[in-house]
Order: C-alpha cells, then sequence, then structure tokens
C-alpha cells in the first residue's frame, strides 16, 4: 500500500478550501470569542452556507465545464414568488406550486443551455440575458396577478417540515440537510463515476473532449438545468419557510455563489475543482459574512474585513494550488 505524501494532499483541489476554513475559524474564535462557535453562533453560518450551498455546487460543476450561469439570481425569487402566488394567492395546493416553480427552473435551464450550444455566445452573456428576462416576468406577472410586490403564504403539515422548517432544536434550517444530502449525492456522481470526468474534460477542452465521444452537449444541458432548478428550490422553500415571497431579491446569490466556488478552489479558466473544495468555500463565505457580527470590531467596516479575509482566502487556495503543481516526489519514494 502506497503512503500518503504532502504532494498527494496539496494536489488535491480541496486542500487551500480547508485551510483557508480553519484559518478564519481561528480568526472569529479569537475576536468574537468561543460564542462562535457554540450551537446558536454555529447555526447562524450553517444556515447562510446551507441556502448558498445548494446553489453554489451546480454553479462550480458549471464553472469546472467552462460554463458559467448568472440567472440563479433572478430564480431564486421566481422559485419563491411561484409557490406564493400559486398556493398563497390562490389557494391552489402546494405541491402544485412547488411542481411549477420546479419546472420553470428545468426550462430556463435547458432555454440557457440550448442557447449556449446553438449560438456559440459566451454562456456569460446568455445568462445575463435570462436574469433580466426572468426577473421582468417576475415583477411584472406579480404586479399584474397580485397588485403587490410582497405575497404572503401558510403552509403547514409534512410539506413544511420536508421544505421550510427548523430541525434540531429550532436552530437549525432544514435546509441544512438538503444541503448535506445534495452534496453527498454531488460528490458520488462527480468524483466516483464517469460524468465527473466528463466535466473536467470539457473544462480542459471541450473540442477534444467532444472527439473522444463525450456528450459535451447533452451534459452542458444537464448542467444549467441543475443551476436554475436548484435556485428555484432555494427560492421555493425561503418562501415556505418565512410564509411569504418577495419580488426584490436573490441577486446576492449570483455573487456570492461565484465567490464560494472561487474560494472553494475552481479555477475560472475551468477544468480544475471538486465538489468537496466548493463545500468548504461555501462554509468559508458563510463564517466570513456572520462572524463580524460576533467581534467587537466596527460594523461599518465589516465589507473592508469581509472582502480582506476572503481575498486571503483565495490567494491561500492559489499559493497552494500552485505548490502541487511544481511539487515532485523524491526518487526512490514509494
Amino acid at each position: 500500500m502506497s503512503s500518503i505524501s504532502l504532494g498527494g494532499l496539496l494536489r488535491r483541489p480541496e486542500a487551500g478550501a480547508a485551510l483557508g476554513l480553519v484559518a478564519v475559524l481561528i480568526f472569529f474564535a479569537i475576536f468574537g470569542g468561543l460564542t462562535f462557535l457554540k450551537p446558536a453562533g454555529m447555526s447562524s453560518w450553517l444556515n447562510v452556507a446551507a441556502n448558498l450551498g445548494v446553489i453554489a455546487i451546480p454553479l462550480g460543476l458549471l464553472m469546472i465545464a467552462g460554463e458559467l450561469d448568472i440567472s440563479v439570481g433572478a430564480m431564486v425569487p421566481f422559485g419563491a414568488m411561484t409557490v406564493a402566488v400559486i398556493s398563497g394567492h390562490y389557494g391552489l395546493p402546494i405541491w402544485l406550486g412547488i411542481f411549477v416553480a420546479l419546472s420553470f427552473g428545468v426550462v430556463v435551464g435547458l432555454v440557457n443551455g440550448f442557447l449556449v450550444i446553438k449560438t456559440a455566445v459566451p454562456s456569460l452573456i446568455v445568462t445575463l440575458g435570462s436574469l433580466f428576462a426572468v426577473q421582468g416576468i417576475v415583477l411584472g406577472l406579480t404586479v399584474l396577478i397580485t397588485k403587490s410586490t410582497s405575497v404572503a403564504l401558510t403552509t403547514e403539515g409534512p410539506t413544511k417540515a420536508i421544505f421550510g422548517d427548523f430541525v434540531m432544536g429550532g436552530q437549525l434550517q432544514v435546509m441544512v440537510l438538503w444541503w448535506l444530502a445534495l452534496t453527498a449525492l454531488y460528490i458520488f456522481f462527480v468524483h466516483f463515476s464517469p460524468f465527473g470526468n466528463w466535466i473536467f474534460a470539457m473544462g480542459g477542452d471541450k473540442v477534444s473532449a467532444r472527439n473522444a465521444g463525450i456528450p459535451t452537449d447533452r451534459l452542458t444541458m444537464i448542467l444549467f438545468v441543475l443551476s436554475s432548478t436548484s435556485a428555484a428550490f432555494v427560492g421555493m422553500c425561503q418562501a415556505i419557510l418565512y410564509n411569504s415571497a418577495q419580488v426584490a431579491g436573490g441577486q446576492s446569490f449570483i455573487f456570492n455563489s461565484i465567490i464560494a466556488v472561487v474560494v472553494g478552489g475552481v479555477l475560472l479558466t475551468g477544468g480544475f475543482g471538486s465538489v468537496v473544495g466548493i463545500f468548504f468555500g461555501t462554509i468559508t463565505f458563510a463564517v466570513v459574512t456572520q462572524g463580524i457580527y460576533y467581534t467587537d470590531f466596527d460594523r461599518n467596516w465589516s465589507s473592508l474585513i469581509i472582502g480582506v479575509l476572503l481575498l486571503g482566502a483565495v490567494l491561500m487556495n492559489n499559493t497552494f494550488r500552485k505548490m502541487a503543481l511544481s511539487y515532485a516526489p523524491k526518487k526512490g519514494a514509494k
């Protein structure tokens, strides 16, 4: 059995993300006190990480494949407003609202993927167009139907428990369980099945991947569907959790999810990254954004502190990636 080498560990895409997470945890434990690491404190950033992580992982897989989807910023409020209008405003069964919200996520993903494949227009431009288009649909239809930009929703029973309730003593959102389960599924399909190799191959060289027999077009469509549907799912769950939906909102998910993915070790140029790294990157971002409230720092400087810490995490990630690429084991080592 071969031993685990330092170079092998450093070559892992999640190595820098894991060390960055440890660094920010130590930083806030020192300046924020042990309260930050107690159950109440942990739940604050775990809830943020869960909602962000469900979107960040499929978005990260798209980035590994060399694409980008910023329409998630519009899909979150659309998922929330769809279930709220159908099941709140009209009083129709909640399962119908959930079905329509997720179905529209599938449709938007298919449209994004189709346009990227058939037009060869960069995915950034395509999804920027769908971002504004979906925002217009959400605002226009909501005001037309409800005469308001806010819709109330009351959900009880199993649906509330499954999609929008609190668990573990009422501190953690049920979204945390969804996040952990989905992460496990993504780890299996990306790192223990042929699909993962196909995604990395697409990010390295899509033409070569296609020539090698990889169904690049079909896989691109699947990844865009996963991205948009996951965003609609998060919005739907938030509406059920908070018993209301707002037209405004969701824009922060665009940049926050990209930051979490990059902190997690995914290259913007594609072809490099891991689900575990994205998982760690998401937690790191959540810890930084929530940890500032447990310190004595002036809140007016919070954005500066968040920016510096996140930049430091990314630089650490890049440093360890370069170390991994330049590492060479000693001759004769087994």
